[in-house]
């Protein structure tokens, strides 16, 4: 931690899920927004708009930006159907990935990455580093809701740059009467379809939920199978090893071999230069939006 007075309040952006946001929102109308060598950006000016507008909106005083390095990490390693399920990204977007990392760099936000780790691990680990800091993480990734904290809050991309639907620690108790922590308990009973992982078949959100608001635990409702109607414990016998998988799979992983320095996340200063680079690489609206960022 820092040694001064304020608080920090880290934002923390999940790059990824901003850079598909941004992309999809305009390529469903044809518009790519492609650069004087023909590469589409839209995607790329969408992510770099919605932190800058971000910034506006949280004023933090440090940010990171944590993204995915390619499809496979560990958790194929332990399943290999995790995300198997999902199609091949547009031709228009493959160009963007490695597009929105070097403008994430080129505008001075700290970027973080680990192969084979997802950005959600990324994010666990820098928000399990500084405890003491207020975070703000911006996704669209309910997972994240097992990080929430009372210091801790997810801000979820709903509409447009600046509308958010926002999670704090209390609201989240308050709403599913759980622990955060055990949101991947949930999500180990009901699995996940967009990740390709089907926890115990037959056994839906709201029983899931009600089984950890009960039991507290996967481990908690094993223990109290004796309890369960005799059609829960066959569905829960039946796909235990699933069912122990689908956990493994849900948990976010916080122990990332990454270093993380607060100073590192210090907010860049936009100049002149950097003006002109996003002009030259075909961002103007980005530029444009950067100039209100000028102090």
């Amino acid at each position: 931690m820092d040694e001064t007075t304020q608080q920090p309040h880290i934002l923390l952006v999940d790059g990824m899920a901003l850079l598909f946001r941004s992309f999809f929102a305009t390529a469903v109308r044809g518009q790519y927004f492609r650069n004087a060598d023909g590469i589409p950006t839209n995607g790329v000016s969408g992510f770099a708009r919605h932190v800058m507008t971000a910034q506006t909106i949280f004023q933090p005083t440090h940010l990171a930006v944590c993204w995915d390095m390619g499809a496979y990490t560990f958790r194929n390693d332990l399943y290999e159907g995790y995300k198997s399920n999902r199609p091949e990204p547009p031709e228009e977007l493959k160009p963007q990935f490695d597009m929105a990392r070097n403008v994430s760099e080129m505008m001075g936000w700290k970027n973080f990455g680990e192969p084979g780790m997802e950005a959600d691990d990324l994010i666990g680990t820098i928000t399990k580093k500084y405890n003491d800091a207020k975070i703000t993480i911006i996704s669209g990734d309910k997972d994240l809701l097992q990080l929430l904290k009372p210091n801790v809050q997810i801000a979820f991309t709903k509409k447009g740059f600046n509308i958010y639907d926002i999670y704090s620690h209390e609201r989240f108790v308050e709403e599913y009467q759980i622990a955060p922590h055990a949101f991947a308990d949930v999500k180990a009973f009901m699995g996940d379809s967009s990740d390709g992982y089907a926890g115990v078949k037959g056994i839906g959100p709201k029983t899931a939920l009600q089984f950890i608001q009960k039991y507290g635990s996967v481990d908690g409702v094993l223990e109290s199978l004796h309890e369960l109607t005799p059609s829960q414990r066959k569905k829960i016998e039946e796909n235990l090893e699933m069912l122990h998988l689908s956990k493994k799979l849900a948990v976010i992983h916080c122990d990332c071999p990454i270093e993380v320095d607060i100073k590192d996340l210090s907010l860049p200063v936009f100049n002149e230069e950097l003006l002109q680079e996003l002009e030259a690489s075909g961002l103007g609206s980005v530029a444009r939006q950067a100039v209100t960022l000028i102090s």
